[in-house]
């Protein structure tokens, strides 16, 4: 008995399933693809710098690297940087040979990101940075505080001009757009780099000089959008 209802119950799983693939190869139907982008203007930046030095001892290069902490987190504690805009990415201390010397030095190596959240206090940061004792700029990565209402808006202007895209196709069979019936989404978005005038350490030699050290660009949020419609 309990044999029979198993075959039963799947003949009627295998009808329905049947009957809904039907129904799908019938439905008059149209894949488009929508692209929605948005531009801005960046208000923040995540900078990534970094400060290293060798020497004999590990012991001394050790506290070499500790100062160069100790005085960036002063100078960006006094220059309002709240604690939580900032953190250590990375500490090491290696021990290395030098073929041309023939001896081995210690060199220890530190990084730091800092979110800054007033682009217009960049260079005062920066060169503050490098009187602290920064020496390498890894990375600037420039970000918006509004960027996940400009994404909504990106994801919207993909499904306007998807159902615009199919209305256009169609128009012309004297049939209409009808419901989404299937939605495939993929965003990407462009964080532009700076463009500089030159490194820290030139940058530091025309401190008294009038200077723009960077060109911010623009944050650009690409949504690209996959639609299927049934047609009417």
């Amino acid at each position: 008995m309990k044999k029979t209802a198993v075959i039963l119950a799947l003949l009627v799983m295998g009808i329905t399933q049947a009957q809904v693939q039907e129904q799908k190869a019938v439905v008059p139907q149209i894949s488009v693809t929508g692209e929605g982008k948005i531009k801005v203007v960046p208000d923040q930046a995540l900078v990534t710098v970094g400060f290293q030095n060798t020497g004999k001892d590990a012991k001394e290069v050790k506290t070499l690297n500790d100062e160069v902490v100790d005085k960036v987190i002063k100078f960006l504690k006094k220059s309002g940087i709240p604690a939580t805009d900032y953190k250590t990415n990375n500490v090491s201390l290696g021990k290395n040979y030098d073929y041309e010397k023939k001896k081995y030095n210690f060199q220890a190596n530190q990084t730091l990101t800092i979110a800054l959240k007033d682009l217009s206090k960049y260079d005062e940061i920066m060169m503050g940075l490098n009187d602290a004792g920064i020496n390498n700029i890894q990375g600037v990565e420039f970000k918006s505080s509004k960027m996940e209402e400009h994404e909504r808006e990106a994801r919207k202007k993909a499904m306007l001009n998807a159902k615009q895209k199919a209305a256009d196709y169609v128009s012309v069979l004297g049939q209409k757009v009808g419901k989404a019936l299937l939605i495939t989404d993929a965003s990407n978005v462009y964080f532009p780099q700076p463009m500089y005038k030159g490194n820290m350490m030139a940058m530091a030699t025309e401190a008294d000089a009038v200077r723009e050290t960077l060109a911010i660009g623009e944050i650009e949020i690409n949504t690209t959008v996959s639609v299927t419609f049934a047609l009417e």
